[in-house]
């Protein structure tokens, strides 16, 4: 129960939110362009997103178009990368050279990096000199790094300048970015020395030089730096900017821990997907799109599953003697995935989070290994039981409880040696590890069960 003052933010799905969906699509379609800013007046940023997102590729212009001056460029950080990518390749050059100017750096190169190369110069030149050299500075790194996140706004000071020098530039001049946490010290070629928070900035007296207060930056990253390495460093250290540097340590940019999130989030749902076989595949990705990726990666599973059926084929006329057999396996196999899949899943975050190194990994293999043998007894003594129970006979309960406990050791191992592996030869283990666990753990599973009864039994 809330008060009477407090609202509730609307969500996606929410009747509010399903609501203005629909009013601005069928006012967009009646040309009511007063109605559809009365009703996208009323929306937050992240909720005027989600509006965009779920609007026809053609509405979604119009309806930019429709509001206007009054039409915030920052909601475009908020939509789907794909969304996005369409929204700046259909709007005319110069309403981009407006949006570019109104964005921070980091979030204007992505509105631009999707486009011909002919209209982003032209929207280039547009521009003032200095936004224009920020963002072609920034355009210069790859995707997914340091200088790609950066933003190109930040404060920097001599080292000989005072404290009340600073504060009165920090108070005068007006072309500086609108927040800050902290103020950078460079030399005259633009070298990083330091920085100084600003809370200990407005602590210290006016006349104290600046560089008697700065901390020397351990914690600055090259422009070419990978932005997970970013993320994890903003994660271990609790930052919340951090100076970008290029190659000859000079400061061309800062990334903020709000960036960071972001990155986290991406990387996060990136593994997921990976690990699922479904790739870099987005809610606003067509039939078209996702359907061939999907197929190749179902191919891929099915060419492993058939090794696992050609052991069954081996051990056929077994099954056809004793048909507990057949009724057992699927247990047998699905253990050994499963628990191969637990293994794997925490070799492989631990992998994209460089928690898991050669100082720790026999430590860690050992304890995966223990594990395996712990449940392989526990779950040896469970279905060894249930089997004598079902099916009568205690060569039947032996067998599979020797299956099990060898499927399950198999698993653990598999589950940390096949990520590191692929690692090691310079794949990413997300993206193949989950076929190569699951397929082995059904081959020993069902060639244990099938090979231990025929020996044992028949």
């Amino acid at each position: 129960m809330t008060n009477a003052d407090e609202t509730v933010a609307p969500e996606r799905g929410n009747t509010p939110i399903a609501e203005c969906i629909s009013t601005i699509s069928e006012a967009l379609e009646r040309h009511d362009l007063a109605k559809v800013r009365e009703v996208a007046a009323g929306l937050e940023n992240p909720d005027l997103a989600d509006v965009i997102e779920e609007l026809a590729p053609e509405q979604r212009v119009e309806l930019i178009e429709a509001l206007g001056a009054d039409f915030d460029f920052e909601v475009l950080t908020e939509v789907d990368e794909k969304v996005r990518d369409q929204i700046s390749e259909a709007l005319p050059n110069d309403v981009l050279a407006k949006a570019v100017t109104e964005l921070d750096s980091d979030d204007a190169a992505y509105l631009l990096e999707s486009l011909e190369a002919d209209d982003r110069q032209e929207i280039l030149d547009q521009l003032p000199q200095s936004d224009r050299a920020a963002l072609e500075r920034n355009l210069l790194y790859p995707g997914e790094t340091a200088g790609r996140l950066m933003q190109a706004d930040f404060v920097a000071v001599p080292p000989f300048w005072t404290v009340g020098q600073v504060i009165d530039f920090a108070r005068d001049t007006e072309d500086l970015p609108e927040t800050f946490s902290e103020i950078f010290v460079v030399d005259p070629g633009f070298h990083l020395l330091g920085s100084v928070n600003i809370s200990r900035l407005l602590r210290t007296k006016r006349d104290v030089p600046i560089n008697t207060i700065m901390e020397a930056d351990r914690h600055m990253i090259l422009a070419t730096a990978d932005q997970e390495q970013v993320a994890r460093q903003f994660e271990r250290y609790g930052l919340m900017a951090v100076p970008v540097v290029d190659s000859d340590e000079r400061l061309v940019g800062v990334v903020t821990v709000d960036d960071v999130v972001e990155v986290i989030e991406q990387e996060a749902d990136e593994d997921a997907k990976l690990l699922a076989g479904v790739g870099d595949e987005r809610l606003s990705d067509s039939v078209r799109e996702i359907a061939p990726p999907r197929f190749l990666w179902l191919l891929v599973n099915v060419l492993f599953a058939m090794v696992s059926a050609s052991i069954i084929d081996l051990f056929g006329g077994s099954i056809e003697q004793m048909v507990a057999l057949a009724v057992l396996m699927p247990i047998i196999a699905s253990m050994g995935g499963n628990a191969g899949t637990q293994t794997m899943t925490v070799t492989v975050r631990a992998l994209a989070t460089k928690e898991l190194s050669d100082m720790n990994v026999r430590r860690v293999a050992l304890r995966e290994v223990t594990v395996a043998l712990i449940n392989g007894v526990l779950f040896a003594c469970l279905l060894s039981a249930l089997a004598i129970l079902w099916f009568g006979g205690a060569g039947l309960g032996v067998v599979i409880a020797i299956a099990i406990m060898i499927n399950l050791l198999v698993a653990a191992v598999a589950g940390m040696l096949i990520p590191l592996g692929l690692q090691r030869l310079g794949f990413d283990p997300a993206v193949a590890s989950t076929v190569f666990v699951t397929s082995l753990t059904d081959v020993v599973g069902f060639f244990a069960f099938l090979g231990l009864a025929t020996f044992w039994l028949l």
